[in-house]
């Protein structure tokens, strides 16, 4: 069953029979007297047992007849009566009378299988906000349920809200939707309707009114899986947004007409293979919708063919063909059918049926190449499986119904009609999201990705992320308080870097800080890689109720006496005021160091010189917040005082560090077997802890070993590179210096100086002359 949209061009086509009330059943073309009107009217009611209904509905009952034939049809002529009622003298745009809205909308569910309680609810939707019926009208004559459907799809009044009218009648709807699903497929019907009398608004109202349904109303229907209403909706907006564009691809749709091209050679000849392989099939070809064709057609332009040209649509590009099968066994045997009397083309193959997606869409897609080349898209499915591919959830029933075995649905489907996986989380973060604007925006950015991945933790548990998102989002999704204590992360086992994004299936692994105390929190940083809502909602509250000064204060500084004041600084130099965050990751400890004159200022060490007490050190003001201390000699520092930016001065203090200083160390050695067990083994017998380690590939004999380290103490530092240089073939302990010319110019030092001016960084050297030292060197950081 499909829902005929007319031509899209025009942006609105003629009403069709149940948008009109004139439209009834044919009359008999003898004259009848009033007498024998009235006898053949109750013999035919004592016939049937059915209660007369209004003209103007007929065709909906006939349509909803099909679908659910003990239906309440009493109730849908009083539902009608009363919409009728109401709404008489009004007129839509167009100049038709306002009732064939409604009509039209019932008609929309009632051809989709919609139950008796949504097509009641259809014909009152506009009651309430319209005409001087009320809501405890409703509620009184029809009961709870129709008036909860219907206030679900009642727009908020402008006078009451404003600008944020829009935003929050779709919170309000959204909302509805999470106790009932009916409520947007309403909402659904209504737009549809509206997107097909499109033309008689100005054109103002046609780009706005069509952007909200390509932004939010499609991406819903997607969601709940209405393919029949999703595919007219774009479209219709395609032809309003795009017209030309939509007007060159239709003509190309209609100029490759499928009924008589090779989909249907290509169909007959696998009905008759699938007969003689004894599979009970419906074979037939779906022509692709405007959209569809053109998104193909985009493709095949941005793909050069064998003489280096853009490709133009083939006539099999057009269309696709549908497999119908009678059980889920059949579906596979089709698909074997398909592939071994044609050839498949690698990576095609998708298993939506042992796997349904998000919106309960189960099929088996595949391409296959004929004896001429062309490629055939196929599609093999169930009746019940295509039943809900077309209708999504409304093939489902009505979720307020009680509990009954359904020997049509397939096992592998988990997904609660009533509350669908994605709604559940869009009501979550939306309860976060008090601001319109914001709550708007968010709305259309979780919407304007329909994938989604599914990942397992460690402990078994599934989750459901949007695609691209990182480990970030999958700590944020086991809780708020997992990703505030977020440190690390595994995936499939192996450390991962938390920006890293998941795929399908990936097992992932959080770490959190141990301990009942207030978690470190989130790093700005974080926000520049998650991709849910909730995740980003979570940091951002986090950091607003967490300023970086106070943050910076909390893990840097000796604790302070309550109420005590704190003494009054100059005000920051130029570069610094206005500094709002620290560039440092969550959780790392910048040290015993401050700017001069400005203790407050948060400051971070950086990690390309790693530098450590008693090192000459400088900072830069960074955009990102804070100050970065650099080593004087380090290349990075170098190239901000060329760049022009100005330093600032910094110096260490005499309090310890609360986390340790981080340090990374080169060793240069002679390749031999064990080297790493020993270096490591070496570095371990200090008790120093190894945050990272990384080996470049031997040249000539040598290897160089690259160690960050945890020092607890910095005057530890040259006791550890003494120990790693007594270690048998390493010639050479150094850290990262300002580049190649450092060996040379440290050549005239004495031997136990280890890092130019950096006293404290010596070590004993062997005076075996050797050097091989490098620009570019390996550092591997955690984080």
């Amino acid at each position: 069953m499909t829902i005929h949209a007319g031509d899209p061009s025009a942006q609105a086509p003629a009403p069709t029979a149940p948008q009109q009330p004139e439209y009834a059943a044919a009359r008999p073309a003898r004259r009848l007297g009033r007498t024998a009107l009235g006898r053949a009217g109750r013999a035919a009611l004592l016939a049937t047992g059915r209660p007369l209904v209004p003209d103007a509905i007929e065709p909906i009952v006939r349509a909803h007849r099909t679908h659910h034939p003990r239906a309440d049809l009493a109730l849908l002529g009083r539902a009608y009566q009363s919409a009728e009622a109401g709404h008489r003298g009004q007129m839509r745009k167009s100049g038709e009378p306002f009732i064939t809205h409604p009509l039209a909308v019932t008609m929309i569910l009632a051809q989709l299988g919609a139950e008796t309680t949504t097509l009641v609810a259809s014909l009152l939707h506009d009651t309430v906000e319209d005409t001087e019926m009320t809501l405890d009208q409703v509620r009184a004559e029809f009961g709870e349920e129709v008036a909860y459907l219907v206030d679900g799809v009642t727009k908020l009044a402008k006078v009451d809200f404003g600008a944020a009218a829009e935003a929050e009648t779709f919170r309000k709807m959204l909302v509805a939707t999470g106790d009932d699903v009916r409520v947007m497929v309403i909402k659904l019907a209504d737009r549809l309707h509206n997107m097909r009398t499109i033309r008689h608004m100005k054109p103002a109202s046609q780009v706005r009114i069509a952007k909200v349904t390509r932004d939010v109303l499609i991406p819903l229907a997607e969601r709940l899986g209405i393919q029949v209403v999703k595919t007219e909706l774009e479209d219709i907006v395609f032809a309003t947004l795009h017209p030309e564009e939509y007007g060159r691809t239709s003509v190309l749709v209609a100029a490759g007409e499928t009924a008589t091209g090779p989909l249907a050679d290509f169909s007959g000849r696998l009905r008759r293979q699938l007969a003689e392989a004894g599979v009970a099939a419906e074979v037939t070809v779906r022509p692709r919708h405007c959209v569809s064709a053109h998104r193909v057609l985009l493709k095949r332009l941005a793909a050069p063919g064998p003489d280096g040209r853009p490709q133009r649509l083939r006539p099999t590009d057009l269309g696709r063909v549908l497999v119908v099968v009678e059980e889920n066994a059949d579906c596979y045997a089709a698909l074997g059918e398909l592939h071994t009397c044609w050839t498949p083309l690698p990576g095609e193959f998708k298993d939506f049926v042992a796997a349904p997606k998000f919106n309960l869409y189960q099929s088996l897609h595949t391409a296959v190449a004929d004896e001429r080349g062309d490629v055939v898209e196929v599609l093999v499915r169930t009746r019940t499986m295509h039943r809900v591919a077309e209708f999504g959830v409304v093939a489902l029933g009505s979720p307020r119904q009680p509990e009954t075995p359904d020997p049509g649905r397939d096992e592998l489907d988990r997904t609660d009609p009533a509350r669908p996986g994605w709604l559940t989380r869009l009501l979550d973060w939306q309860r976060d999201t008090p601001d319109p604007d914001a709550f708007w925006s968010t709305l259309t950015a979780d919407l304007s990705d329909d994938r989604e991945i599914t990942a397992v933790t460690e402990e078994g548990a599934t989750l459901t992320l949007r695609a691209g998102a990182t480990c970030v989002d999958a700590a944020y999704a086991l809780g708020e308080q997992v990703g505030h204590r977020c440190i690390g992360a595994r995936v499939n086992g192996r450390l991962a870097a938390l920006s890293t994004q998941l795929s399908d299936g990936d097992v992932v692994g959080v770490l959190t800080e141990p301990g009942p105390g207030e978690p470190s929190g989130p790093s700005p940083e974080w926000l520049r890689h998650v991709r849910t809502p909730r995740a980003r909602l979570a940091i951002e509250h986090w950091l607003a109720r967490h300023p970086p000064a106070a943050r910076a204060a909390t893990a840097a500084a000796p604790a302070a006496v309550p109420g005590a004041p704190r003494p009054a600084g100059p005000p920051p130099p130029a570069g610094i005021a206005g500094i709002a965050g620290t560039a440092g990751a969550p959780g790392e400890a910048a040290g015993p160091v401050e700017v001069r004159d400005h203790p407050d200022v948060p400051v971070r060490l950086a990690r390309c010189c790693t530098p450590v007490p008693p090192d000459r050190v400088t900072g830069f003001a960074v955009s990102g917040g804070a100050v970065t201390v650099h080593r004087r000699d380090c290349p990075t520092a170098q190239q901000m005082r060329a760049a022009g930016r100005s330093p600032v001065e910094v110096g260490w203090t005499a309090g310890p560090s609360r986390r340790g200083y981080r340090v990374t160390l080169l060793a240069d050695a002679l390749n031999r077997p064990r080297l790493l067990a020993d270096l490591t083994a070496a570095i371990a017998a200090e008790g120093v802890g190894i945050v990272s380690a990384a080996v470049e590939p031997p040249q000539e004999l040598r290897v160089r070993h690259t160690y960050t380290v945890e020092l607890t103490d910095p005057g530890a530092l040259p006791s550890l590179m003494r120990a790693v240089l007594r270690v048998s073939g390493v010639y050479d302990v150094y850290r990262p210096g300002p580049g190649p010319g450092a060996a040379r110019r440290r050549a005239g030092r004495p031997a136990g100086s280890v890092n130019g001016d950096d006293p404290a960084a010596s070590a004993v050297r062997p005076s075996s002359g050797i050097r091989s030292r490098s620009a570019a060197f390996t550092v591997s950081t955690e984080g």
